[in-house]
């Protein structure tokens, strides 16, 4: 809609005051034949509108026709194979359908699709048109045996080959040749024997008789003139419009042989370049230039100025002619390029083609595609549109054609000038104020010199004082309100450029955009602008349509209206208990469980920590969090929304302090970095202390050990001492003592 007010609506600016006129503004627009669809002040040309505008405006009976197509004839192309059954050229087909009518409506294309396919055994028509000034002596030699060579040449790429010969020189007049009586008749110099000078002559017209080929031009003489030749472009004209393949006045692209003889040259100026490319064209000539290497420059750029053309380097003596022919032969062939007739005013044409490989072309390169082979298949897209109708109305045709080739599609034309219901109109009917107009597509046509929207106005009485004092508000001194004209005692309204935007009303004073907005938006976007008044939708109500009457916004999860503990006001709860925010009135910061619900995200959010660590991303995005370096940095409460304080202990036995809030819809944290943990112990103090006391545990219980083995071995040493003093000794003999039995003495021994 935003781009359409900038750029205005074409449909609305057209002031089309019938269906006919409407449908040739362009494809979008669109006319409502509903006889109740204008509203007062609605000027007959606001029933012409873009399509959906019609639709939003509540019409339902729109005019909308639309182009259409039909295939005429559509024969297959050619499949034919080299050595078959010999064809007419005219029998051939290489581009298909070959004939279409088509329907144009106004501003939309009709897209046709042609076929293009390469035929195997194609006839070739080979027309040689040589200089024959003195300077070409040497190649007429070789020239003269080119037609049994290049049959047999050709007949390679073709068994319908057919070959002619023509020559030229120059203009018989002044300044090009010599007009003195012996230089007519002879114009080399010394005891050279030449022809007289000639503009153009037809030797041989096309033949399949190599033969025939070689005897004329072995007959023919070279000439002379006093200038380049420049007689070229007559040959060449004769040539493209004789049917064989002054000098002040233009030249009239007509046949003038006699004889085979050109025999205006005198009097014709030589073709222009465009006159020579159009004669080729009708007349599906390619032409081929062979030239010497130092008029190679000159010749590529006519080449470049005559489609379906090419140069190829002749050696100094023309031996190579025949593979310079064919060589070009096969290079023109494997491209083509469509080319169309005139086109009516106000039709254009674009071309897209696609190539072999897949390749697409558009624009001026859409038309042709290269490097096609024999039996390769090329298509093109071609859209043709018309702009309007043409002035007579009756239907045209257009001619497309591949360059170089007789195959051509006729498309027949017809403009889609009237709507369908102007067939059904009633000529000077009632209902056009006493029969001064035709109705016809829920409207009056006036009749001549009438005008208003039931024709009940004579032009002459269009603009009287008597007729403006009926188009004045309360006799006021605005006309219309300054949003419209007085036609005929009531008032046409002004249009806007935006199709959205209208003004109605008898005396133009109502409009449908100058009413409250809410959010940028007109009503709100849930209501209409009526006289600058919003009507609202159901369940809105308020001037700018922006409150709601549904309270299903306001519902909690709990099904109360705002839980409970507040009002439902154009859709949004107002919390009348302070402790309560939320759009449904169930958040309590400062209740009990607050600090303990968002223990784990705040963990999460801040620290990395906590329950919710591996999805806090999804889980605890509800709150923006806020960082502070200590607690004396965390906010206090304010009357304007409660806040809570919490401490809160994690895994690790650490304190984190934080606040949570709500602030109109906000959640707010606010959270200090640093966690409070409990000191640890001082671990060497207390590694010595143990080992220390140990070793002196063991000390002690060593030294107890002692002490009570010293008092243990007293205390017996104490007893036997006793024990001792207290027995009473006897002496005797052990009675179950024995002695010795046996005593030996050494007998050796000397006691010695």
């Amino acid at each position: 809609r935003y781009s359409v007010a900038l750029k205005g609506n074409e449909c609305i600016k057209a002031n089309a005051l019938s269906c006919g006129q409407c449908i040739q503004v362009g494809a979008k627009c669109g006319w409502c034949t509903d006889t109740e669809f204008l509203k007062q002040g609605e000027p007959t040309s606001a029933r012409c509108d873009e399509l959906e505008s019609l639709k939003k405006r509540g019409c339902d009976k729109i005019e909308n026709p639309h182009g259409s197509q039909r295939i005429l004839k559509n024969k297959a192309v050619t499949n034919r194979k080299k050595g078959a059954e010999k064809l007419r050229p005219e029998d051939i087909t290489q581009i298909q359908p070959q004939k279409l009518s088509l329907n144009l409506r106004s501003g939309e294309p009709q897209n046709i699709k042609l076929r293009f396919k390469r035929a195997e055994d194609y006839p070739i028509d080979l027309y040689y048109l040589m200089d024959l000034s003195y300077s070409m002596k040497d190649d007429l030699e070789n020239v003269k045996n080119l037609g049994t060579s290049l049959m047999k040449e050709m007949s390679k790429i073709t068994s319908d080959f057919r070959i002619g010969f023509g020559s030229f020189v120059e203009k018989t007049v002044m300044p090009y040749i010599s007009t003195t009586p012996a230089k007519l008749l002879n114009p080399c110099t010394g005891d050279q024997n030449c022809t007289s000078p000639f503009s153009y002559k037809n030797v041989l017209k096309l033949t399949s008789n190599g033969q025939q080929f070689n005897s004329l031009v072995g007959q023919q003489q070279i000439s002379g003139n006093l200038d380049s030749p420049e007689g070229g472009f007559d040959a060449i004209m004769q040539v493209a419009v004789c049917g064989v393949s002054g000098i002040v006045l233009p030249n009239d692209g007509k046949c003038h042989l006699e004889n085979n003889m050109y025999t205006m040259s005198h009097y014709y100026d030589y073709p222009s370049i465009a006159h020579l490319v159009q004669k080729l064209s009708e007349n599906n000539i390619q032409t081929i230039f062979a030239v010497t290497e130092e008029f190679q420059p000159v010749y590529k750029e006519l080449k470049n100025l005559i489609p379906k053309s090419a140069v190829g380097t002749l050696s100094a003596n023309s031996s190579n002619v025949i593979n310079l022919i064919v060589d070009a032969y096969n290079s023109l062939s494997s491209e083509v390029i469509l080319e169309n007739s005139k086109l009516p005013e106000g039709v254009t044409i674009t071309y897209q083609s696609r190539c072999k490989n897949g390749v697409v072309n558009e624009g001026e390169n859409g038309r042709k595609c290269s490097n096609i082979s024999i039996g390769d298949e090329v298509s093109f897209n071609i859209n043709i549109t018309a702009q309007g109708c043409p002035k007579q109305g009756k239907p045209e045709s257009i001619k497309i054609k591949p360059l170089g080739f007789t195959e051509e599609v006729e498309i027949l034309l017809n403009f889609i000038c009237e709507c369908e219901c102007h067939k059904h109109g009633i000529k000077n009917s009632d209902m056009c104020h006493n029969g001064n107009g035709t109705f016809e597509c829920g409207a009056c046509r006036c009749n001549k010199g009438r005008v208003g929207r039931q024709c009940e106005c004579r032009k002459d009485e269009v603009s009287t004082e008597d007729l403006d004092k009926n188009c004045r508000k309360d006799n006021g001194t605005d006309i219309c309100s300054n949003n419209g004209e007085c036609v005929c005692g009531t008032c046409e309204c002004k249009k806007r450029d935006n199709p959205e935007e209208r003004y109605s009303g008898k005396f133009c004073e109502c409009d449908n955009f100058n009413c409250d907005r809410s959010n940028n938006k007109l009503c709100g976007g849930h209501g209409r602008c009526e006289c600058r008044v919003c009507i609202c939708d159901a369940n809105y109500t308020g001037s700018a349509c922006d409150c709601s009457l549904d309270t299903s916004t306001c519902l909690a999860s709990n099904k109360q209206i705002c839980n409970g503990r507040g009002n439902c006001e154009c859709g949004t709860c107002r919390c009348t208990d302070p402790k309560f925010q939320g759009p449904t009135c169930e958040i309590c910061p400062t209740c009990p469980g607050v600090c303990t619900e968002h223990k784990s995200c705040v963990q999460c959010r801040a620290f990395g920590t906590g329950e919710k660590k591996d999805t806090c991303e999804r889980d605890c995005s509800y709150f923006n969090l806020i960082k502070v370096k200590d607690r004396d940095k965390l906010p206090q409460p304010v009357q304007a929304f409660p806040l809570m304080h919490c401490k809160e202990r994690d895994a690790n036995d650490c304190w984190f302090y934080y606040t949570y809030a709500v602030n109109n819809t906000e959640k707010e944290v606010h959270v200090v970095d640093a966690l409070e943990c409990p000191a640890g112990p001082d671990i060497i103090p207390i590694v010595a202390g143990v080992v220390t006391g140990i070793v002196l545990i063991g000390l002690a219980l060593l030294l107890i050990w002692k002490l009570l083995m010293i008092i243990h071995d007293r205390r017996e040493f104490a007893k036997f001492e006793k024990e001792k003093m207290n027995a009473k000794w006897d002496t005797g003999e052990n009675p179950i003592y024995k002695s010795a039995v046996t005593t030996v003495i050494n007998p050796k021994y000397e006691g010695k």
